[in-house]
């Protein structure tokens, strides 16, 4: 279990450094957003992700129904940074 759970935590911090990166472009959407005016939550993207993230995990495979609970999560999270970026000055 020891080795299990090394490896878990390894993809644990690999996991979170591309979280962060992510976010960062989460940001520049929410800059973006500002000038053209686009609402953070639009919904045909948001249908877009959710079916990338169902194609990605069933190539990968993981269950499409975990991943898609997963990211829309993940797209809550994402929303709400962008809004919280918009309210700003």
């Amino acid at each position: 279990m020891v080795d299990i759970r090394v490896e878990i935590d390894r993809l644990d911090r690999d996991l979170m450094k591309l979280l962060a990166e992510r976010s960062t472009y989460v940001d520049r959407a929410a800059d973006i957003k500002r000038v053209t005016g686009e609402a953070p939550d639009t919904q045909w993207r948001v249908k877009e992700v959710l079916d990338n993230a169902r194609r990605n995990a069933s190539d990968n495979g993981l269950d499409p129904d975990f991943a898609e609970a997963l990211w829309r999560h993940l797209l809550k999270l994402s929303i709400s940074q962008e809004t919280d970026r918009l309210n700003q000055n």
